[in-house]
């Protein structure tokens, strides 16, 4: 019985604890605006979403190109295999640059 109640009573602070952690993780932000504060949060996304543009953009063109290659690449190492099956050329890496 002394166990069955310790089991009940550490169950019942888990949920407890769970609970407590679910309503923080959902809870939305409060914010304190002072009088004659100019908001920070602005600033911050601005200079956030800048970092991120900076990124070279790729064209889609060349990232289809790339992956028509790997796919002609890796349909003729198949044909290979299916002509003559070896356990090399079934561990064996294509030319393609990208990872099997």
């Amino acid at each position: 019985m002394e166990m069955f109640l310790m089991a009940v009573c550490i169950s019942v602070l888990g949920l407890a604890v769970t609970a407590m952690a679910f309503g923080a993780a959902t809870r939305p932000e409060r914010s304190v605006v002072q009088p004659g504060a100019q908001p920070r949060a602005a600033k911050s996304e601005a200079h956030f979403f800048v970092a991120a543009n900076a990124q070279p953009r790729i064209p889609i063109e060349a990232l289809l190109a790339q992956i028509e290659n790997h796919v002609r690449l890796e349909q003729a190492a198949a044909e290979s295999f299916m002509e003559y099956p070896t356990p090399a050329l079934l561990h064996s890496k294509t030319t393609s640059p990208f990872v099997n």
